[in-house]
């Protein structure tokens, strides 16, 4: 016998959620004077009465727009969960995060050997947490270690950690690299990223091709992986243009079904000194994303084989 699902809370105090909302924005955006804007902006839509819904999914909905009117950052949401919120700063619900974790065995939901060599591997729906993730990261790609080619499917990874980039990078690349440099505003510091002297296993290496394959889907730490990979000239990115989210975020339960996702940093890649941010990453070879498979495997096939 199936339990019934208890309805979310309503909000009954709107004006509390949204003045948290715009407290948060203002101290936290990583871009002030945007975040003052947006603040302001709130609170004058509360007043016209565009918030007045005890639903907290439609409330979310409303607000997130609002957020997202002045420079469409998809890191800055009011974000509804189903499930109850954890209270305080930091992600909202590690319990909902560590049940995705463990039903996508890890964020590896794929490791597969095709015909003529090439491995695929899967990374889905996040890059989690590497605490979490180190191991099952390090067995995939130690297990997809003598494929003679590596396809790295990104195309349902909806976001994760820093960290567990840099630790997926670390396999695919010989030499200690740099590979982003992020800018927080609290503390106004600059913390980079690097790939790992050392990584648990065995390495791919940096010779051996990698294709990348993206979707529309494809957002913010999965982005990043493909973005650095490409700007580094180690892979070649096949599919969608992707969402186009570089800012590091934090989150903060402003309802118990209520999350404010409020990004508190920017991303600069050494090599162009900008970020995907708004853009998206870019395809070396644009397709749809359900073809973007084949279309790696043609290119392999083709790269292959000798010319005449």
């Amino acid at each position: 016998m199936t339990t019934p699902t208890a309805s979310p809370a309503p909000v009954t105090d709107v004006p509390a959620v949204i003045e948290e909302t715009a407290r948060l924005v203002t101290d936290h955006y990583v871009f002030p004077e945007v975040g003052e804007r947006l603040a302001a902006r709130l609170r004058g839509r509360l007043a016209q009465g565009a918030y007045d819904t005890a639903d907290p999914a439609e409330l979310g909905a409303r607000v997130t727009a609002d957020l997202q009117s002045e420079n469409g950052d998809r890191h800055l949401n009011l974000k509804f969960h189903p499930e109850p919120l954890e209270e305080g700063e930091g992600l909202a619900d590690q319990a909902q995060l560590r049940r995705r974790f463990t039903a996508s065995l890890g964020g590896v939901p794929r490791v597969q050997l095709l015909d003529g060599g090439a491995a695929v591997l899967e990374l889905a729906p996040l890059l989690f947490r590497l605490d979490w993730s180190a191991e099952p990261l390090s067995a995939a790609f130690t297990l997809a270690t003598r494929a003679c080619t590596l396809i790295l499917d990104l195309r349902g990874t909806v976001g994760g950690d820093p960290d567990a980039v840099a630790f997926a990078c670390s396999y695919l690349l010989d030499e200690r690299t740099h590979l982003n440099t992020q800018y927080f505003r609290d503390g106004d510091r600059y913390e980079q990223s690097w790939t790992l002297p050392h990584v648990p296993g065995a390495r791919f290496g940096g010779d051996k091709p990698v294709y990348v394959l993206t979707s529309g889907r494809t957002f913010s730490a999965g982005e990043e992986l493909a973005y650095d990979l490409q700007q580094l000239g180690r892979a070649v990115i096949v599919g969608e243009t992707t969402r186009g989210g570089a800012h590091p975020r934090d989150g903060w339960a402003v309802h118990p079904h209520l999350e404010a996702t409020v990004p508190v940093g920017r991303s600069i890649n050494p090599v162009t000194g900008t970020n995907w941010e708004g853009t998206g990453v870019r395809p070396d070879v644009p397709c749809p994303a359900d073809t973007a498979l084949d279309r790696a495997l043609q290119l392999a096939a083709d790269a292959s084989t000798p010319q005449a």
